[in-house]
C-alpha cells in the first residue's frame, strides 16, 4: 500500500502487503518482501534487497553509496533479511568491489542512529543498541549484542555470543561467547546469561569458561594458551569454534584483564 505523496521508482519491486508511509522515497533496484512497514521520511537508494517482515522506521537512509575514496561506482548492494527492526535514523552503506555487498542477517534489531558502513557482514539475531558505529569491513556472528556508543574498527571481527559494554572501543577481535568491557578492551568473563537464556547447559557453559581461563586467566600467551587446550581438552563444537576463530583473527584478538601466573590455577 503506497501512499501518494511517496516516491517509488517504477522498476522497485514492492511486495502488495507492504506499507509505505508518506514522503518515503524509494529508488531503482530495489526489492522489499511482504509484510514490511516503511516508515516517513526513509530513503531507499539503489541496489536494496529487504526480506519480509521488516520494520524501518523514520529517517533511515538504507542502500546510499560507501564512504570509501577506492568506491568507483561499481554495482554493489544491501541485504537485509526477514524480520529485521531498523529504527529511526539508521544509516547502511553499499558494499564494495571488496565484497559487493553488506549484510544484515534475519531478526536484527538495529537501534536509532546505528551506523554500518561497506561491506559488513551481520548475522542472525544481532543487537545494534543507539549509536553503534560500525566501520567497514566488520564481521559480527549470531546472538551478539553491542551496546549504546560503541564504535568498532574497520576489518573487526565479533564472534557469536558477544556481550559488548556500553561505550567501548573495539579495536582487536572479539572471540565467540565473552563479554567484553573496560579501556582499552579486554576480556570481562563469559556470556553465561545470554548463553543460559539460548539453551546451553551449565556443563557446557562451565566448558566454555574452562577455556577461556586457560586463554586469559592462566598467563599464558595466546599460543602457549592454545597449544595447552588442544593438548589437555576434549574437542567439541565450542571447543573448535573458538580456537578457529582465534587461528583466523587477522588483527589479534582483545587483550584479557588481570592475568594470574601460569601455574597459579
Amino acid at each position: 500500500m503506497n501512499q501518494p505523496l511517496a516516491y517509488v521508482h517504477p522498476q522497485a519491486k514492492i511486495a502488495k502487503n507492504t506499507v509505505i508511509e508518506p514522503f518515503v522515497n524509494i529508488e531503482r533496484n530495489v526489492e522489499i518482501g511482504e509484510g514490511c512497514w516503511i516508515g516517513s521520511n526513509v530513503t531507499i537508494m539503489e541496489g536494496v534487497r529487504i526480506g519480509k517482515n521488516c520494520k524501518i522506521f523514520p529517517g533511515a537512509v538504507i542502500g546510499a553509496v560507501p564512504q570509501d575514496l577506492k568506491y568507483e561506482g561499481e554495482e554493489t548492494l544491501v541485504r537485509i533479511g526477514d524480520n529485521v527492526t531498523i529504527r529511526e535514523y539508521v544509516t547502511i552503506n553499499r558494499g564494495t568491489r571488496a565484497n559487493f555487498e553488506t549484510t544484515v542477517g534475519n531478526n536484527c534489531l538495529l537501534m536509532a542512529y546505528v551506523h554500518i558502513a561497506h561491506d559488513c557482514i551481520i548475522g542472525n539475531n544481532v543487537i545494534l543498541a543507539n549509536a553503534v558505529n560500525l566501520a567497514g569491513h566488520i564481521e559480527i556472528d549470531d546472538w551478539a549484542i553491542l551496546n549504546g556508543l560503541t564504535a568498532v574498527h574497520q576489518f573487526v571481527k565479533i564472534g557469536a555470543h558477544v556481550y559488548i559494554s556500553g561505550g567501548s572501543l573495539v579495536r582487536k577481535d572479539v572471540p565467540p561467547y565473552t563479554k567484553a568491557a573496560r579501556e582499552p578492551l579486554s576480556y570481562a568473563g563469559i556470556n553465561s546469561i545470554g548463553l543460559r537464556r539460548r539453551g546451553f547447559t551449565n556443563e557446557k557453559i562451565n566448558e566454555i569458561q574452562d577455556i577461556y581461563r586457560i586463554l586469559y586467566i592462566r598467563g599464558y600467551n595466546v599460543s602457549q594458551a592454545i597449544r595447552y587446550i588442544e593438548a589437555n581438552m576434549d574437542s567439541s563444537p565450542e571447543r573448535d569454534e573458538i580456537l578457529t576463530f582465534i587461528a583466523n583473527s587477522n588483527r589479534g584478538i582483545m587483550r584479557g584483564y588481570g592475568r594470574m601466573p601460569a601455574n597459579s590455577i
